[in-house]
């Protein structure tokens, strides 16, 4: 796998054509290589009759089931390489997804995340918001998907402020002294949607108060699955942040422990992108065959940056339907698409890891 050549690309530029050839050859080496270093994947496609060392397309990629990263160990390397393990989210009594990464593959990550979000806010780094308490962080040695993602962001950051104290109360001074800091500069804020929703937006209703950030931008995560219970829409969302915040740049995104530095942002027009360190296809759940574009099916993704473990061919439990490719009118290259929630029967949890009190 030719790693230099995926991180000389831009994120956004790369067509339908080339992508297909260039997926089809990357994840089709992929399978080879975890094939013969993952113990458990290689019985599985002993078991699926996969042949070896056969060109595939990216639809042909073995997939695996998400829900299997919590029942085996799937890792690639040596036990004494594995630079830190992250773990997906998960209520109390429920198992967690577990992955090995090393010191290269945390590195792909990183640079990925890099490469994308400096396609949306430009490479600068900025004063950085976290909506969240810096007790996420304590264990650096095991991952979270809720704490990956403060560490993943702070790459962009030239200084940091949590706006949640340790028991997640909203520090309204820290934030305020944090804010004139920096007064009329651009800011960067990040958090879970559902910890923003309730420890950020729902505290300021109850104080009366609010902040004036014109230049914020502000980038959340971890799905809807809990605000919609509470019947908020994304639309509502975005609308209630702007009322006590004024920030009009506000980007949702879809991603998972189980590819994280992957990540689909969501571009003015509402759409989530795939970027050249990501793809996406949808599958109709009474055959698993791939749908067309704007049909409804079982989300499934790719991302050549899984090198430590087997996961660059991951079934999800969300349902999506793909809207177009290299045609938004944002102007990035590439499948865009919106998800519509999580598959029937399909064990609840949040991709956020969320603080359930």
């Amino acid at each position: 796998m030719d790693y230099k050549d995926i991180f000389k690309r831009k994120p956004y530029f790369t067509e339908k054509a080339e992508k297909e050839t260039l997926y089809g050859e990357w994840l089709t080496e992929l399978t080879e290589y975890h094939r013969e270093r993952c113990t458990p994947y290689g019985k599985l496609l002993k078991n699926l009759k996969v042949p070896q060392y056969q060109h595939m397309r990216e639809e042909e990629i073995p997939m695996l089931p998400i829900g299997l990263f919590k029942d085996f160990d799937l890792v690639s390397i040596p036990e004494q390489t594995v630079f830190k393990t992250m773990t997906s989210s998960g209520t109390s009594g429920q198992k967690v997804s577990r992955i090995y990464l090393d010191t290269e593959t945390a590195d792909y990550q990183q640079r990925a995340l890099v490469a994308i979000g400096g396609d949306f806010w430009g490479d600068a780094r900025l004063p950085l918001l976290v909506i969240d308490s810096p007790r996420v962080l304590k264990d650096r040695n095991l991952f979270s998907a809720r704490g990956a993602g403060i560490l993943g962001f702070s790459i962009f950051s030239s200084r940091i402020c949590y706006g949640l104290d340790k028991d997640m109360n909203l520090d309204l001074e820290g934030i305020e002294l944090f804010l004139n800091r920096y007064q009329g500069e651009t800011i960067l804020i990040f958090g879970f949607t559902y910890i923003i929703w309730n420890y950020f937006y729902q505290a300021l209703k109850r104080l009366g108060q609010s902040f004036h950030l014109p230049k914020g931008i502000l980038v959340h995560g971890g799905g809807f699955k809990k605000l919609t219970d509470q019947s908020v829409s994304s639309e509502e969302f975005k609308e209630r942040i702007t009322e006590v915040t004024g920030i009009n740049r506000i980007h949702n995104y879809y991603g998972m422990a189980e590819q994280t530095g992957s990540i689909y942002m969501e571009c003015p027009f509402g759409h989530l992108h795939a970027s050249i360190y990501s793809d996406i296809i949808t599958r109709r759940a009474k055959d698993f065959k791939v749908c067309s574009y704007g049909e409804k099916g079982i989300i499934q993704v790719f991302s050549p940056l899984a090198f430590s473990y087997p996961g660059h061919s991951i079934l999800t439990e969300d349902e999506g339907v793909i809207l177009g490719e290299d045609d938004c009118p944002c102007g990035r290259k590439g499948k865009y698409f919106r998800v519509l929630g999580r598959i029937q029967q399909a064990e609840i949890r949040g991709c956020s890891d969320t603080y359930d009190g």
